[in-house]
């Protein structure tokens, strides 16, 4: 499983106020916490900056990879914001997100094309979200292909079929399980990623809810998450999850996790 910190965003006010501080202190605190806790990715996010947003997201990934050894996922609706955390990053990143929005796409695709580049392919279009199973095949369908054809390897293409809240439709939390399980058959090789806490957005006790959907995901077949890792029992669920579905050999993860007190949650 894929954990992407979910942390380091400018829509957490503590965040945003470490960033117009340029507090790399804090930042870097928080990306070694997350990194520390499993986080292979660590999401760098300053869209709540109208104007400054790319000089703020060229600051964070340049402090956050001083603090870790990891990888940055760049994280924006700005394309221009990401070609600058590009111009700073270390590595090879994870690129959060293309979609199938025509000036997004026709932006992005030359910064990520024959890259080793992670890529969160993003079930989004110019139609607006999509709801269903079959909405989601069609945008994944032209955003793997587009990718595949710009030489953007099949594992390193992450989809997102988009979490959209409970709270909104009963059926979404269905829709987009069923949409994982559809595209890992359609596409073998690729992976699947998720901002999962939007599926419980304007409910109470949403980690409850979280926890419980992380499980679902993966049984269907989920193999990334964009996830908060201090939360212990989200990633001890994680790991019991991953040896439940068959992806984690004689058990040696969940084995691992037992001996380092990961289920120790009282």
């Amino acid at each position: 499983m894929v954990i992407v910190g979910e942390l380091i965003n400018a829509s957490r006010k503590s965040v945003a106020g470490f960033i117009e501080a340029q507090d790399a202190g804090a930042i870097q605190e928080l990306a070694r916490k997350e990194f520390e806790a499993g986080a292979q990715y660590i999401d760098v996010n300053a869209g709540t900056f109208v104007g400054r947003e790319s000089h703020y997201l060229k600051w964070l990934v340049t402090v956050v990879q001083e603090a870790v050894n990891a990888p940055c996922c760049i994280d924006s609706p700005d394309p221009d914001a990401i070609e600058a955390g590009l111009s700073v990053h270390r590595g090879a990143p994870m690129i959060n997100s293309i979609s199938l929005e025509k000036g997004r796409y026709d932006r992005l695709l030359p910064m990520v094309a024959g890259t080793d580049f992670k890529v969160v392919a993003l079930c989004m279009s110019d139609e607006g979200m999509p709801e269903t199973v079959d909405d989601r095949m069609a945008i994944a369908d032209k955003l793997v292909n587009g990718l595949l054809r710009s030489n953007v390897k099949m594992e390193n293409i992450y989809v997102d079929p988009l979490v959209q809240p409970l709270s909104v439709n009963k059926e979404f939390g269905r829709e987009f399980l069923n949409s994982i399980e559809k595209i890992t058959a359609a596409f073998p090789g690729i992976h699947t990623m998720c901002g999962l806490s939007n599926i419980s957005y304007g409910l109470p006790n949403r980690k409850f809810l979280n926890q419980a959907f992380v499980v679902m995901a993966i049984g269907k077949g989920l193999d990334g998450a964009i996830v908060n890792p201090l939360d212990r029992r989200m990633m001890a669920n994680i790991i019991a999850a991953e040896a439940l579905a068959g992806r984690d050999d004689y058990c040696m993860n969940y084995l691992k996790g037992h001996r380092a007190g990961k289920f120790e949650l009282e």
